[in-house]
C-alpha cells in the first residue's frame, strides 16, 4: 500500500529579507512619493495662509481652475459613453476587428502624450490637413477648448474601458440571455442587469479618467498655445507661475492638485474595497 504523499510546506523567506525588501520600499516610497508632496505644501504655505489663498483670487488662477474642470466635465462623460459601448461590444460579441479594437484602445498607453497633441495640430492647425476648411468655416479647435477637450479625451479614453472589458468577459453573457428570455429588451437587460454587475469597476474607471483628465499636461500644452486666461490648465498655469519665480503661487495651484490626487486616492481605496467584495460575493455565488 503506497504512502500518501506529504503536504508541501509553503517556503518562507528569512527573516532579513522581508524586513530588508520592507524597508527599501518604504524609504523609495518616502524619497519619491511623500516627501515631495509635503515639499508642495510646505512651500505652498511658505509665506503664511494669506499668501495661499489669495493665491486663487488672481483672475488667470481661476480661469485655469474652471477650464480645468471645464474640461474634466467634458471629457469624462464622453469616455464614460465610449468605455461603456467599447467593452460591451468586445466582452458580449463577437465580430471582425475585435483584437484591432483592443489595441486601438491601449494606443494612448503607448504614444506620448506630446506626439497626439502634435497630432492634432497636425490635423486641425493652420497649416494641418483640416486647417484651411476650419478657418474658411471660422472654427476653432487649436488654441481653443475643443482642441483641450479632443487632447484630453484622447490621453483618457482607455481608463474606463480597461476597467470594464475584463469584468465583463469574466461575467460572460448568462445574466443577459436569462433577462432577454424573460421578456426583457436589450436596453432594460443592460440598465437592470449588466450595470448594476459592473457598478464599481465603472466608478473606479471614471475616477481615474477624471484624475488623469484634470493633471494632463504633455498633450494639452502643444495644443492649448498657454495663452494666460483662456487656454491654460492648472498644471500649465502652474509651470507659468513657476518660470516666473511666483513660488508661492505655483504651488499653491500645485497643493490644490495635489489635494484632488490625494481625494483620488482614497476615494480608490475605497472603491477597491467595496469591489473586490462585490467580485468575491459574486465568484461565492
Amino acid at each position: 500500500m503506497s504512502e500518501a504523499p506529504k503536504p508541501h510546506r509553503p517556503t518562507t523567506e528569512a527573516r532579513w529579507v522581508r524586513v530588508t525588501t520592507t524597508l527599501v520600499s518604504l524609504v523609495f516610497l518616502g524619497l519619491f512619493l511623500v516627501l515631495p508632496l509635503i515639499a508642495v505644501f510646505v512651500e505652498a504655505f511658505r509665506s503664511g495662509v494669506g499668501a495661499y489663498f489669495a493665491s486663487f483670487q488672481d483672475p488667470d488662477a481661476l480661469a485655469a481652475i474652471r477650464l480645468t474642470l471645464m474640461v474634466a466635465a467634458i471629457a469624462v462623460p464622453l469616455n464614460l459613453v465610449f468605455g461603456i459601448a467599447a467593452s460591451w461590444a468586445i466582452a458580449k460579441f463577437h465580430f471582425k476587428g475585435k483584437s484591432l479594437l483592443i489595441t486601438l484602445i491601449d494606443l494612448p498607453f503607448s504614444v506620448s502624450p506630446v506626439v497626439a497633441g502634435l497630432v492634432f495640430i497636425l490635423l486641425f492647425g493652420a497649416q494641418g490637413l483640416l486647417g484651411p476648411w476650419l478657418r474658411a468655416h471660422d472654427v476653432e479647435i487649436i488654441f481653443a477648448l475643443p482642441g483641450i477637450v479632443l487632447a484630453t479625451v484622447f490621453v483618457t479614453f482607455p481608463f474606463v474601458a480597461r476597467e470594464l472589458i475584463p469584468l465583463m468577459q469574466d461575467q460572460g453573457t448568462a445574466d443577459e440571455e436569462a433577462a432577454l428570455s424573460l421578456g426583457a429588451s436589450g436596453f432594460k437587460a443592460f440598465w437592470t442587469v449588466t450595470l448594476p454587475n459592473v457598478r464599481w469597476a465603472l466608478l473606479y474607471g471614471v475616477l481615474l479618467c477624471n484624475a488623469r483628465a484634470m493633471g494632463e499636461f504633455g498633450a494639452v500644452a502643444v495644443v492649448s498655445g498657454h495663452i494666460r486666461g483662456e487656454t491654460n490648465t492648472m498644471p500649465l498655469h502652474v509651470e507659468i507661475l513657476y518660470n516666473e519665480y511666483n513660488f508661492v503661487a505655483a504651488f499653491a495651484v500645485a497643493s490644490l492638485l495635489a489635494l484632488l490626487a490625494l481625494l483620488t486616492l482614497a476615494a480608490k481605496s475605497f472603491l477597491e474595497w467595496r469591489y473586490g467584495d462585490a467580485i468575491a460575493a459574486r465568484a461565492a455565488h
